[in-house]
This record gives structure tokens, C-alpha cells and sequence, in this order.
């Protein structure tokens, strides 16, 4: 016994002085002598790996051999090569240094490039961005990157923005950019993730993909960085890579926030009844009617409703997320599950998603590498009616929420039809929910050193399902008898992809770089979708869940599409010295979309690159690090126009005869084999410089865009049984210039860095086609000469007053008008009004510039970081204040109507009570939507390392934030960065009835181990 006791002690010793012997010990720090936490050590030709701990100190198994070499890497730092040549006992001292700017690799079209190499012009969206509490990652581009112009279309949860980069390029076709995540390219179409039954703002399809998955944001905008997308570039692309595991960094995150929000703020309307009566009195007076109040009614009203105080809540909002990274030097893994869910600040309205995603990287030898990208997610929202906000605001405040036996009032009982807007909210189901399924695999095998093959399957599927039931006791469901109106409505697309390319990497006499890649891809998309409605149910119960027991069945709907894309493309990029860079790129597409006589497009671009920093006669400049002159030019297109649009086709009609009903088909479309891609020529100059050891860096553009063969509905002979036919006509210019400045202006145990961006565009209508001068669209015009999003309408100046000789001045109707009615000017003095002669511009929608500031700092354990996001010399049509106006004392009105004309209070700017002006588009309602915003503050302390280490953890954070905390405006309404058409160029600026913005106060936790 005694002997296998000395035997087990002998052995544990040996084991042990063995393992003290053979390991190599360390400490990671920065070149200011802080350790850093989390950095990889593997030992180089092998598996072998270590991770430095909270204290930056590791410890890894020596080989035999010696010499031998340890590779030291963490993002943000340059890899550190240590040869280790015999074992010591003091721990090595491993000294990172940071990243240089032009060693940073930058996402492109496929591939990746280092910054220093680039020729095109592309934006790097900031980590800080992407930690926004927002529901979908295209919201984090606002004010982040220059160039890119985000406006949100509605406040109501989960719903869809408007994206532009470098302006609008299209009036009828898309103008939203490709989206391509992780390789597989998305266009975000809201027609392609909606059955068509719900009623209000579109939910984001790219909200299935949770934003704390995201690792970088590349924004391509010139014609060189997207030329490579052929038919889909000219709107800019913009590249999502999400998060993979790496080798040696196994780590476990668990991160969640909880917070609040509220309305950013209230339009101001009459909240009392009895100055609402008084105001019905004098309208009806002013039209030569008896009052409506007696002032006994009038003192006996009360305070009255606050509709807006009714409907708006606190609402919350929380986000979990836990996920795994980590991996070895053959197999590296990513996995996370997230449930976000968000209340609407309008009663009864939310979002809510689960999405997980799995990244899984294996090496399976040196040559061949199998990769898979796979993200599930259901997304679910109960949706605002589209006539809410209208409701809210024109509700006479003389109206109850509920009556007398607690019942909810069914409408208004004056002249304008409004419903009970709290009722709808509470008792309408108004519902959609998605499930996606986007994933890819793929695989790469290196047949020798530099040429590489990559082959990929993907396929992106999309299931949405919409219920709406509205009961007969609210407003919307008076005409169903005796109860309830349903629909349901389903629509499932899926798209599939594949993608195969040939890449080539060489260096040649350490002078001469290269770097080509071919390929050739498809891509194929199809859809399905139906919709049936009933109404005249018993009872409320069964809501949209039993269609047959409706008495009264709506019209079923159904429908299919598809398209198709065949690609070949190609990219050279050769380097000499460093120096001198060109780049040439090109995509021949074939698209399904289009004529059979111009089904392919060709779209070359080429680019130049100087890299004078490397030169001799500037090496005697310390204080520049880097300075890079770029060019570029090449022609882009666009397909977004839906499909068969150049088929002729059919429709079917109902008809009746005798008693009986037929249905029967006629042409809708005469066919245009000739029908083709948008294109767009872009030019760009830019200028990369960094300055003190790359501190201050700059990014500066200026491009000039030209869109040509605009796909416009064009008027033609009635003759051919048509009014219109799509072809291709019309152009439009974009140019401007782009700001980018970085700056680390302080380092050590107290760090700054800030990040500045400023973009400038013009737009302009150059051509309609055919000798068409514009194209009027309610409230807009497409003008040539003219920026797209103009106004039209009238301009004024002024009212009539007591003693103006209305019948001697323009008007628009002699007869009615009065003392105390609007003037307008007439344009071309012919002493009338007419909507031909004297309707004019009256404002734009394009803002002369916007910008984004992002600062953030750290102190200790303790880091801050604030962002301001602004827009200058933009315009919206308020469409709210236009109908709040009318004062017609039939709906709510604005409280500028304490300040409204009369014999006593001759003011010049709003006009007298009357029962039935009718509305009127002038200079009026279009107000400066100027602003700027405080986006974005956190505020994060990280645990000392002494407490998080007591429950094994690398790090715990604590943080509190807020969002839109503060706006800056002079705008009236709700928010002045809204814009009522989400995907429509030629009807921006348009603030009516839309969902208000809100902001947020929320506090968060993170934790690793």
C-alpha cells in the first residue's frame, strides 16, 4: 500500500514540476502599461491556445522544441509575434500596439480589403451605433455615416425607415439601398413581407435581424465599391457581417436593458370644451347659421378631452440577449438567442422578436474550409390604424371617451366622421406577424497559395401572416350587421442564392500586388400570398379565427410572382509599392424584370489611388501618417420596379347582365420589349489624410451622379387602349460632398475620441421625356430644373382685412371670399388665382446638410458616450397643421385659433372660423424642419476586476442611456425628421397622421465569462 502511495505522490510531484516547467507565462499590456484582458495566445503551427486574464497575465503549454513562436492578437491591436527560445521564470512581457489605421480590413463587395488598398469610397459604421436600443440595425445609419440620409416614416414600433445614400436617384422605381448580410444581398421591399391586411405603417422586415449580432457596417457608395452589384448598386449597398467566434476567446454574454418611453412631444390643440364651442358658434355664424351652443350649454361643458393625453402611455422597453462565442484555430463558433419587446407609446400598440443565430467556421484541413451563417426569427407587432393620429388630433374636445354608463362613445357627433380613435386602439386587432429564415453555407478550398475557390448555397424565407378584426361597436365596423368584420391574410416569399467565385492573391517582387476576383451567381425569388374576409358575425368571440361563421363574405384575393437574376463579375486590384492602386470592377446582369430585346445590363467602373504619404518627398512630414488621393467612375443600375411590367397583361372585371354577375379579363398593359435598367454614371474624387501618428484622420468626397432612362409611366395614345405606358425616360442628377473626421484627441487613463461626419447633396430634375416639364403628385411635384420632394402649391401673403377691395384683388373665388380669408399672390399678374398660373414651389424636402457628432470617453472604470444627429434647411409639408387650421368647428383645431381673425383681432396670420373652407396647399403649412438632436447618451461603469473575478467573470458592466432626449426644432408637429411615404422619392416631406417619435430612458447590464 505504502508503495502505491509513494508512487502517486512521486508521480503528482513529477506532473506538477513538469507542468511548472513547461509553460510559458506572460503579461499583456498596451504601450501606456495597462494589461488588457481577453487577448488570444496560440501557439503557432498548432491548436494550442491561451486567453489572458482579468490582470492581462496567461499561461500556455511549451512544446519540446525550442525555439518556438506565440502569436498575441485582440481586436483593435496589431498581432504581436513573441519567439520564445528557452524558458524563464520572470513572466514575458507582451507590449500591443494599436491598429494602424491603413491595416484595418475593410467588408467590400465580395471580399475584403485593407483601408490603406482602398480606391472607392466606403463608410464604416461606428460599434457605438449599433448599441442604440433600436429594434432594427438600418435606424443605427442615422447621422453615423456620411452620405447616408435616414428619415423615420413612422414612431409606431418595429416599423420601416427610409434610406438614402447620396440622394434619390429614382421617381417611380426604388430608391432604398441592397443590403447584404453576411454575402447573401437583400433588397427591403415592404411589398415582399406583407399580405395587405393590416391598416398602418409597414413592420420592417430587416427587424428580424437583431442589431447585437452585428460586428461591422460598411457603407458602398461610389460607383467603384457597388459596380461590382451591378443592376442593384446605384442606390448604394450596404454590407452587414455579423459576429464570429474566434480562435482562443471562449467566452459566455448575457446582456439585457430595461427602460421607459414616452412621446416626444404633443401638437398643440383646443383641450377645452367650452373655447371649442365658442369657436363652432362663430363658424357657423361666419357661414350664416344659427349657433349650435347656447351659453348655458356652453358653461355647462366642463374642461373637455385631452385625446391626446388619453391615448399616449409610458411604455417600456427591454432587450436579452445571451450568446457563446469562441473556438480553437480549426473550428470557431457564434451562437446567440435575443427577445426584444417594445411597447408603442399609443395605447395597444407594440413590437416583439425572438431571433437566434448560429455562425460556425471549421477548417478541415489548410486547404479546405466549410463555413454556415443560419438566423431564425418570429417578429410580431399589433399595428396602429393609419387614421389614429388624425383622429386624435381632430377630436372635438366637446366629445367623452366614454358615456354616461362607461361605454365607449361610438363617434363623433359633429359633422366631420370621426371615430372614437381610444376605442379603436383598445378594440381593434390589427396584426402581423413574420417568421425569417436567411442562412447560407459555404465552402473555400485553396488549390495553392494565393487561388482560392468559394461556393455558397443560401436561401432567404419569409412567412408573414396578418389577422385584422374590427368589432360593429366601434367606428370602422359601423356598415357590418349585426357584429364584426375579419380578414386574414398570408404571404410567403423566399428567394434562393448561389454564388461562385475565383480569387487570386499575389505579391510579386515585394513591389508588384494583385488581387482578382470572377464569379458567377444566381438568384431566384418567388412569392405567394391570399387573402378572404367575412363580416356579420354573432359574436365578437371568434375574432378572424372562424371565417365561415360570418354572414357576409368579402371577395377573396389571390396572387404569385416571381424573378430571376443570372450574374457574371469581375475585379482587378493591383498595387505597386504601395503607391499606386487601380482598380477596375464589372457585373453583367440578366434579369427577368425586363424586355426580352434588353434583358442585359453591363456595368463597368474603374478606380485610381495615390498613396503620397508613401513617397520620398514626403517622408520629412512626421505629422502625416497617411495621404491617399482617390478617383473613381463607373455606371451602376436599378430593377425595382416590381415584375412583368413589360408584358402585356390582363386583368379580370365583374360585370352583370341580366340579373346575373360574369367575370371577365381585358388588357390593363401593352407590352415594351424594350423595357430596361435605370443607370446611373457616377463620378467621385476623394482624399484619405491622417495626421500625428493617424490621431486626426480625415475622409473627404465629392461625386457627381447622373440617372438616366428613368422608369416613368408615360402618357399614350388612348387609340392603343391605354392611358400610360412604363418606359424608359427622364434624368436626374445627385452631387456633393462628404465629411468624415476621426479623432483620438486624448489617450492613457483618460481617453476622447470623436467622430464627426457632414454630408452636402443637390438633386436636381434633369429631364421628364417626350417634352413633359413635371409630374404632379398632391401635395409634390417633379419639376425639371427642380429638386425632387418640392411642394407645390400657392404662396401667401397674408389675409384680407376690414376695407380691402376684395373685388379688385386675386382670388381664387370672388365670390365667397371675405374679410379675414387667405391671400395668395398671383404669380403672373393677371389679377386671379388659378391653380394653371399661380401655383409655384413653396419648399423642398432636401435638407442643404446633415451631420452627426459621436464622442465617447473613459476614465477608469467608467466610460461616456454622447451623439448629436442634425439636418439642416429641410422643409415638411405639416398636412396636420393644414387640417387643424380649417377652423371649421365640425373637428379639433390648432391653438393658433385663440389667435384667429376677427373684426376685433386683425391679425395677418391665421384666418377666420367658417363651416366649410376647403383645404388649400400654400406656403402656410411647409415649416422649417430644421433640427438637431440629442440621440444618443450612456453612461457605463465596468466592476473592478476584484468583484467580477469572484463570480469568474472577465467582465460586469452596468450602464444607463437615454435616446432622443432632446430636439432642437422649430417645427410645430410631432417630430421633424418624419416623412409620411417610407420608399417614395417624388412624395418625401409629407407629415400626416403619422405615428409620433418617442424617447427612451433605460438602464443595462452586461456580463462575460
Amino acid at each position: 500500500m505504502k508503495k502505491y502511495l509513494y508512487l502517486m505522490l512521486f508521480l503528482a510531484f513529477t506532473l506538477l514540476s513538469a507542468k511548472a516547467q513547461d509553460a510559458v507565462t506572460g503579461v499583456v499590456k498596451d504601450a501606456s502599461g495597462q494589461t488588457i484582458p481577453g487577448a488570444t495566445i496560440v501557439l503557432k503551427g498548432t491548436s494550442k491556445y491561451a486567453s489572458s486574464d482579468l490582470d492581462g497575465r496567461f499561461s500556455i503549454a511549451a512544446p519540446k522544441d525550442f525555439p518556438f513562436t506565440l502569436l498575441v492578437n485582440i481586436t483593435g491591436y496589431q498581432q504581436q509575434e513573441i519567439d520564445i527560445y528557452e524558458l524563464s521564470e520572470e513572466p514575458a512581457e507582451v507590449v500591443l500596439k494599436t491598429a494602424n489605421v491603413l491595416d484595418e480590413v475593410v467588408v467590400i463587395g465580395y471580399g475584403t480589403q485593407k483601408k490603406g488598398d482602398l480606391t472607392g469610397s466606403v463608410s464604416s459604421v461606428p460599434q457605438l451605433a449599433l448599441k442604440q436600443p433600436i429594434s432594427s440595425f438600418d435606424r443605427a445609419l442615422q447621422g453615423a455615416a456620411a452620405g447616408v440620409q435616414v428619415t423615420q416614416t413612422s414612431g409606431q414600433p418595429g416599423a420601416a425607415v427610409s434610406i438614402r445614400i447620396r440622394g434619390g436617384n429614382s421617381i417611380t422605381g426604388g430608391n432604398e439601398p441592397l443590403y447584404v448580410i453576411d454575402g447573401f444581398p437583400v433588397y427591403n421591399s415592404n411589398g415582399d413581407a406583407s399580405a395587405g391586411v393590416t391598416n398602418g405603417p409597414s413592420i420592417n422586415a430587416l427587424a428580424s435581424l437583431n442589431p447585437s449580432d452585428i460586428e461591422s457596417i460598411e457603407v458602398l457608395k461610389d460607383a467603384s465599391a457597388t459596380a461590382i452589384y451591378g443592376s442593384r448598386g446605384a442606390n448604394g449597398v450596404v454590407l452587414i457581417t455579423t459576429k464570429k467566434g474566434k480562435a482562443g476567446q471562449n467566452t459566455l454574454t448575457y446582456d439585457a436593458y430595461y427602460g421607459t418611453q414616452k412621446v416626444l412631444k404633443k401638437v398643440d390643440v383646443m383641450t377645452n370644451a367650452k373655447d371649442w364651442a365658442i369657436l363652432k358658434n362663430e363658424a357657423r355664424a361666419n357661414s350664416g347659421k344659427a349657433a349650435y351652443y347656447s351659453p348655458e350649454q356652453i358653461n355647462a361643458l366642463g374642461e373637455g378631452t385631452d385625446w391626446q393625453e388619453e391615448a399616449f402611455r409610458s411604455a417600456s422597453i427591454q432587450n436579452h440577449q445571451l450568446s457563446m462565442t469562441g473556438g480553437d484555430d480549426r473550428t470557431r463558433y457564434a451562437i446567440s438567442g435575443n427577445y426584444f419587446k417594445q411597447n408603442g407609446v399609443l395605447l395597444n400598440t407594440d413590437f416583439e422578436r425572438y431571433s437566434g443565430r448560429i455562425n460556425l467556421d471549421r477548417d478541415f484541413s489548410s486547404r479546405f474550409k466549410v463555413g454556415v451563417n443560419l438566423t431564425a426569427s418570429k417578429i410580431s407587432s399589433q399595428v396602429a390604424n393609419d387614421g389614429i393620429v388624425n383622429a386624435l388630433l381632430a377630436m372635438p374636445p366637446a366629445v367623452n371617451v366614454r358615456d354616461a354608463n362607461g361605454k365607449y362613445t361610438y363617434q363623433s357627433e359633429f359633422e366631420t366622421p370621426l371615430g372614437n380613435p381610444i376605442a379603436t386602439l383598445e378594440k381593434e386587432i390589427n396584426k402581423t406577424t413574420t417568421y425569417r429564415f436567411l442562412g447560407n453555407i459555404y465552402g473555400e478550398y485553396t488549390f495553392f497559395d494565393g487561388l482560392v475557390a468559394k461556393v455558397s448555397f443560401g436561401t432567404d424565407i419569409l412567412n408573414n401572416k396578418q389577422n385584422r378584426y374590427i368589432p360593429s361597436d366601434i367606428y370602422q365596423g359601423a356598415n357590418s350587421n349585426p357584429t364584426g368584420k375579419a380578414f386574414v391574410g398570408t404571404k410567403f416569399a423566399s428567394t434562393w442564392l448561389n454564388e461562385n467565385t475565383l480569387s487570386y492573391s499575389k505579391i510579386f517582387n515585394e513591389k508588384h500586388s494583385v488581387n482578382v476576383v470572377v464569379g458567377y451567381t444566381q438568384q431566384a425569388f418567388s412569392t405567394e400570398s391570399a387573402i378572404a374576409g367575412s363580416q356579420s358575425f354573432i359574436t365578437d368571440q371568434l375574432t378572424y379565427n372562424d371565417l365561415g361563421s360570418g354572414s357576409v363574405y368579402t371577395q377573396p384575393t389571390s396572387g404569385s410572382s416571381s424573378w430571376a437574376l443570372n450574374s457574371y463579375l469581375g475585379r482587378i486590384n493591383y498595387s505597386f509599392d504601395q503607391k499606386y492602386i487601380v482598380t477596375i470592377s464589372g457585373r453583367a446582369d440578366g434579369s427577368s424584370r425586363f424586355g426580352k430585346d434588353n434583358k442585359w445590363g453591363y456595368f463597368p467602373s474603374a478606380a485610381l489611388a495615390w498613396n503620397i504619404s508613401r513617397e520620398n518627398f514626403l517622408s520629412s512630414f512626421k505629422t502625416i501618417s497617411n495621404f491617399k488621393l482617390r478617383l473613381s467612375a463607373g455606371i451602376t443600375g436599378n430593377q425595382e420596379i416590381g415584375q412583368y411590367l413589360s408584358l402585356a397583361t390582363l386583368s379580370s372585371n365583374t360585370y352583370f347582365f341580366g340579373g346575373q354577375t360574369y367575370i371577365g379579363f381585358a388588357p390593363n398593359r401593352i407590352a415594351n420589349p424594350d423595357l430596361g435598367w435605370e443607370t446611373t454614371a457616377q463620378y467621385d474624387g476623394g482624399i484619405d489624410l491622417s495626421l500625428y501618428k493617424n490621431r486626426i484622420n480625415f475622409v473627404f468626397d465629392a461625386y457627381y451622379k447622373k440617372t438616366t432612362n428613368l422608369l416613368l409611366n408615360v402618357p399614350i395614345p388612348y387609340t392603343s387602349g391605354q392611358s400610360t405606358s412604363l418606359q424608359n425616360y427622364g434624368s436626374v442628377e445627385n452631387k456633393g460632398i462628404e465629411l468624415g473626421i476621426n479623432t483620438e484627441n486624448l489617450t492613457g487613463p483618460f481617453s476622447w475620441n470623436t467622430n464627426f461626419v457632414l454630408s452636402v447633396n443637390r438633386n436636381k430634375v434633369l429631364t421628364l421625356g417626350d417634352g413633359a416639364d413635371y409630374i404632379i403628385s398632391a401635395a409634390n411635384i417633379a419639376k425639371v430644373g427642380q429638386p425632387l420632394g418640392s411642394f407645390y402649391g400657392y404662396k401667401t401673403n397674408g389675409l384680407f382685412q376690414t376695407g380691402d377691395d376684395i373685388a379688385n384683388l386675386p382670388t381664387i373665388n370672388p365670390a365667397t371670399t371675405k374679410s379675414g380669408d387667405r391671400r395668395y399672390v398671383d404669380i403672373n399678374g393677371d389679377k386671379k388665382i388659378t391653380q394653371a398660373d399661380d401655383r409655384t414651389i413653396i419648399g423642398n424636402a432636401q435638407p442643404k446638410f446633415q451631420g452627426g457628432l459621436t464622442n465617447t470617453l473613459s476614465f477608469l472604470n467608467f466610460d461616456l458616450s454622447f451623439f448629436l444627429q442634425g439636418t439642416y434647411g429641410n422643409k415638411l409639408f405639416n398636412q396636420n397643421k393644414q387640417q387643424l387650421e380649417l377652423l371649421t368647428g365640425q373637428q379639433n383645431a390648432s391653438t393658433a385659433a385663440y389667435e384667429r381673425w376677427s373684426p376685433t383681432n386683425p391679425t395677418n396670420e391665421v384666418q377666420r372660423a367658417f363651416e366649410d373652407p376647403a383645404p388649400v396647399n400654400t406656403s402656410r403649412y411647409v415649416e422649417d424642419a430644421s433640427f438637431l438632436r440629442l440621440k444618443n447618451v450612456t453612461l457605463g461603469y465596468n466592476l473592478p476586476k476584484s468583484i467580477a473575478s469572484k463570480i469568474h467573470s472577465s467582465q460586469i458592466k452596468i450602464y444607463v442611456s437615454g435616446a432622443n432626449l432632446v430636439t432642437w426644432t422649430k417645427y410645430t408637429g410631432f417630430d421633424p425628421e418624419v416623412s409620411r411615404n417610407e420608399q417614395s422619392t417624388l412624395n418625401q416631406g409629407i407629415d400626416y397622421s403619422v405615428y409620433p417619435s418617442s424617447k427612451s430612458f433605460l438602464a443595462g447590464l452586461t456580463i462575460s465569462f
